[in-house]
């Protein structure tokens, strides 16, 4: 186990991959609650309308977005996420959906070439004797 520092309270904790200590989860969980339930009432609130209203923090607004837990339709059409790849705002996620189609099909296409890679592989290397040389 490696000890790093939570993204969100900075204490230090032992983590098995994961960047948010328990605590820090056990929070984001209750917040996003809270969250979920005014944007169910309140649609078109803004994020800085929703993090005022509901006292969450805009950092955990974010982190819940970007998780796609949750979706906030931006009033002002200027987006509050955008794609890490294409730069397009976006309402959740990290990623736009053609952005994630190109993406989806880049890791099937390695994937495909990798299980063909093996045979490739044996057609070109030289058949072994019995004594480990190479048959001419």
């Amino acid at each position: 186990m490696n000890i790093i520092q939570c993204t969100f309270c900075k204490k230090p904790f032992q983590s098995l991959g994961k960047r948010i200590c328990n605590s820090c989860l056990e929070r984001i969980d209750r917040d996003f609650i809270t969250v979920r339930d005014y944007i169910y009432e309140n649609k078109h609130a803004s994020i800085d309308t929703v993090a005022e209203e509901t006292e969450v923090p805009k950092q955990i607004i974010l982190y819940l977005l970007k998780e796609g837990r949750l979706i906030i339709d931006d009033p002002g059409g200027g987006g509050v996420l955008f794609c890490e790849s294409c730069k397009k705002p976006i309402q959740t996620g990290r990623m736009c959906d053609e952005c994630k189609h190109k993406f989806a099909n880049k890791m099937s296409d390695n994937v495909a070439s990798n299980k063909a890679a093996p045979e490739q592989k044996k057609k070109e290397e030289p058949h072994l004797g019995s004594r480990g040389s190479a048959k001419i």
